[in-house]
């Protein structure tokens, strides 16, 4: 197996990596601060919070332009965002896994270990018809790879679909009907074949027919 293809596989991850989480906006934040995410009426940045001796807090936005909020004070902040919010952003506070997930909650990073399992089947296929092919010495595509394309399709859909990503959306519908498509095609070639190998040569023109119509009307 050439090794060129999995040193470029691991470069476009590295990139991929360092496009999400890379440096944007850099911000001065103030000594103890504790960060977390947040969007607000389609603006992202981070919420600055930090805690005072008394067990006030006060906070900041950092928006990802560079600019950010004068500091907010603890009073200030609830009386603006409400309680519910306070209390959430006190408890989110300096959360990494939040933070690198962009998610504001566990419920987040339940529907983004779903768009990862579903990622994790997508890479799978691909690996697996590449190593067949190149056992083989040729370009070949087993069933297994469309029965993981279609539950990774559904996984990533499901996790679009949380995401409200209509590119993702878009994308996995019209894969998961191609999928599922070519995994009834392969069957109905396994059961023409079967027939066929029975020697029933009385049966087999019906049969013919029969799929040439059922295919015709699907």
């Amino acid at each position: 197996m050439k090794w060129e293809p999995i040193a470029a596989m691991l470069v476009l991850i590295a990139l991929g990596f360092w496009v999400v989480w890379g440096p944007g906006a850099m911000h001065q934040t103030r000594p103890g601060a504790q960060l977390s995410k947040f969007q607000l009426a389609g603006t992202r940045g981070e919420l600055e919070v930090v805690a005072a001796g008394d067990g006030t807090r006060s906070f900041r936005l950092l928006y990802r332009d560079g600019s950010a909020t004068d500091v907010i004070s603890d009073a200030e902040f609830q009386r603006i965002f409400g309680p519910a919010v306070y209390q959430r952003a006190v408890q989110d506070a300096g959360n990494v896994t939040f933070r690198a997930l962009n998610v504001t909650g566990w419920g987040g990073v339940f529907w983004v270990a779903i768009g990862f399992a579903g990622q994790t089947l997508f890479f799978a296929r691909m690996a697996l018809q590449w190593v067949v092919s190149e056992k083989q010495r040729q370009s070949v595509v087993p069933e297994s790879f469309w029965w993981l394309s279609l539950f990774g399709g559904l996984a990533l859909f499901t996790y679009f679909a949380w995401r409200q990503d209509i590119v993702g959306v878009f994308g996995q519908t019209t894969g998961i009907v191609i999928y599922a498509r070519n995994i009834r095609l392969i069957h109905k070639h396994r059961r023409r074949q079967a027939r066929d190998a029975a020697g029933d040569p009385s049966g087999r023109d019906a049969a013919t027919a029969a799929d040439a119509a059922r295919s015709a009307n699907s």
